[in-house]
């Protein structure tokens, strides 16, 4: 089959395509624990104190999770180690990791990465990048109702939203891992609207028939 990861900003509905997905293709699903993460809320209460902290327990879950992945290959993970760089380039820019952490942070990743690329599946065949708006963002943050992410709890987060979107497109245009796809959150609403789910697998499923991950006459049974 295929290993299938999902990109995207916090809200996205990363997890709930992934769930979507593999029931579809009938593939594994990986999901990054975010309610059981014992650093996410000490980040979003300090910031600066944990923004290396936090970095690096995804950095550790994501490689595990890409490493599992890629040798069952057949899976979709709705975060991966891909994407990792970007959230914590960012705190860097705005001043919350130290040169030190900063260089520490890279030499980790470069590590996993050359580790990845010695395995027999060096790569995921699809990226899915899920394309949002920041206010489709933050109606679907509002949604699943995390305290700890509500612009109520802290207003500070609307720049850091803001700022977090701004991002993605540079780094999707850079990704050359495989191939890459992305759905525009904001036109399917794909946790919602039944249609626009079926339209967005139809989208998927033609892009795996493409790379020559699905049989050209591949059918959902």
């Amino acid at each position: 089959m295929a290993v299938i990861v999902l990109s995207g900003p916090i809200g996205a509905g990363k997890s709930s395509l992934t769930s979507i997905l593999s029931k579809y293709l009938a593939t594994d699903p990986f999901y990054e624990s975010v309610d059981d993460n014992p650093v996410l809320p000490l980040f979003y209460e300090n910031p600066k104190k944990y923004a290396f902290l936090l970095q690096v327990y995804f950095l550790n879950t994501r490689f595990k999770s890409i490493k599992k992945a890629l040798s069952a290959d057949n899976n979709v993970l709705d975060r991966s180690i891909y994407e990792d760089a970007l959230f914590f380039q960012m705190n860097a820019d705005i001043g919350r990791a130290t040169k030190e952490e900063v260089t520490t942070y890279y030499e980790l990743l470069d590590g996993m990465m050359a580790e990845l690329k010695a395995m027999p599946k060096r790569q995921p065949d699809l990226l899915i990048h899920i394309h949002v708006s920041y206010e489709t963002m933050i109606k679907r943050i509002q949604k699943r109702g995390r305290k700890y992410e509500q612009l109520s709890y802290d207003p500070t987060l609307e720049d850091y939203y803001k700022r977090l979107l701004t991002y993605y497109k540079p780094w999707y245009d850079q990704y050359n891992y495989s191939p890459k796809m992305v759905i525009d959150g904001d036109k399917y609403d794909f946790m919602n609207s039944a249609d626009d789910c079926d339209k967005v697998l139809k989208m998927i499923v033609a892009k795996l028939k493409e790379v020559g991950k699905l049989p050209q006459d591949w059918t959902k049974l």
